[in-house]
């Protein structure tokens, strides 16, 4: 039996966890959503996501502050950031910290 890849949708947002949810599940993902980035942290330990999807903007541990200190706790795994209110330095802070994508 093979296990489904399992993403982590990580957004503030939840009308935009809702909607990315739906098309990865469609693609054949299973899907975690967390509404921050202190709730996504224990996704993270208890669900061991294959991908974290991650919105820049939120509330108390935004999008890159996670990505850092998933790095720092040396969980490596594939990141995209996904935002309507990114920038040129905010694209390039992701990426030389390792994202996938932004």
């Amino acid at each position: 039996m093979n296990a489904r890849p399992r993403v982590l949708v990580v957004d503030d947002d939840e009308d935009i966890r809702t909607l990315v949810r739906e098309l990865l599940e469609r693609a054949g993902y299973t899907v975690d959503e967390a509404e921050n980035g202190r709730t996504a942290l224990r996704h993270l330990f208890s669900s061991a996501p294959a991908l974290v999807i991650l919105d820049v903007t939120m509330p108390d541990l935004d999008g890159l502050e996670l990505q850092q200190r998933l790095t720092r706790d040396g969980v490596l795994l594939p990141v995209i950031f996904l935002t309507g209110h990114g920038d040129i330095p905010m694209s390039v802070r992701a990426m030389r910290s390792g994202a996938t994508d932004f």
